[in-house]
């Protein structure tokens, strides 16, 4: 992912052997549940790369959800039956937006991150991998803690008060980060998907697929850089219908990798032209389509001279062996 480094492929071949515990809802109480379940797959994934030649790397699964930072705040949560929980607004109108005080990293919903991250280190010990929590964009944050049915109408007729609100979320964002990389070091694994950063960070930027381009230039680009330039690149997601912002993407200051995710409104192909747009200065792992046939034929059916991370699921164990080995052979990569 480094900008100049040639084309090429990577392979994240998924195969999980079954037999491991039950996923735990990210909620406060299952605190102890999380770490013996993000342990128990490390475990797992630590002998399955012994015996899996691709590129996936183990790591420490810290399980979120996208409401830690907006809950900080003082926004309330609400749990959706065992599945992951959201915020629920804080504020309805630009005047509330002063009166906001930015948290600290005592805040509850954050202070047990750095609670489980520490433990799960002590027990992996300190040459494991870290999965970053669940980020969101600062402007992403910002339109949880302020219900977006004025929101939006913010961005029109209370502008400086939509950017003082995302400027006190990247206040957080940003000590929290200095704090998360401080402890655990700046190699890291994304949130999602979960591909690995040699540095920089990684985030989720929605909401662009609800503004124009004008408005992704005034509210979301110099943010979005602004974060790059301070930890040194950055991995993006967007689940959004984003392609009117996909020029705007190729202005964000050493973008590394972009991870689109085709509207469930669209085709496959939204998911083919978004591989054919971007160029090789941007790693691409895109969802929505993937090509037809056995793996180690994908390659040939992507636009040439990009740089890809192949996401396959293999059918069994002895699939998921042959594959890697057959897709390294047809990609001339060497075994590791």
């Amino acid at each position: 992912m480094s900008p100049g480094s040639p084309p090429g492929y990577m392979l994240m071949a998924r195969y999980d052997e079954p037999g491991g515990p039950p996923w735990p809802a990210p909620y406060a109480e299952k605190k102890q549940e999380r770490i013996d379940w993000a342990l128990n797959l490390y475990e797992r994934w630590m002998k399955q790369a012994a015996w899996l030649k691709d590129d996936f790397i183990p790591y420490l699964n810290m399980n979120t959800g996208t409401e830690i930072f907006a809950e900080a705040f003082g926004c309330k949560v609400h749990r959706l039956d065992g599945n992951n929980p959201c915020a629920i607004p804080l504020i309805n109108s630009a005047s509330e937006v002063a009166a906001l005080k930015v948290p600290d990293l005592s805040a509850p919903s954050l202070s047990i991150l750095f609670e489980m991250a520490d433990e799960l280190r002590r027990r992996a010990g300190p040459e494991a991998l870290m999965r970053t929590v669940d980020i969101q964009s600062p402007m992403d944050i910002a339109a949880l803690i302020w219900d977006k049915n004025s929101f939006y109408i913010g961005l029109l007729e209370a502008p400086e008060a939509v950017k003082e609100l995302a400027n006190k979320v990247h206040q957080l964002l940003t000590a929290f980060l200095d704090e998360w990389f401080r402890r655990y070091g700046k190699e890291h694994i994304a949130h999602h998907p979960d591909y690995y950063m040699d540095g920089g960070m990684t985030l989720s930027e929605d909401e662009v697929g609800a503004v124009n381009e004008e408005m992704f230039e005034e509210f979301f680009l110099d943010e979005l850089s602004a974060l790059s330039r301070r930890y040194g690149g950055l991995g993006m997601h967007c689940c959004a219908n984003s392609r009117h912002q996909w020029e705007g993407f190729h202005k964000i200051h050493d973008l590394r990798l972009l991870n689109l995710y085709a509207p469930p409104t669209k085709t496959s192909k939204y998911t083919k032209d978004a591989f054919a747009f971007f160029d090789t200065r941007i790693a691409q792992m895109h969802y929505g389509w993937e090509p037809e046939g056995p793996v180690e034929t994908w390659p040939g059916q992507y636009p040439k001279a990009k740089k890809i991370v192949v996401d396959w699921g293999a059918a069994s164990k002895e699939d998921a062996i042959r594959g890697a080995a057959a897709f390294a052979a047809a990609t001339g990569r060497t075994e590791q």
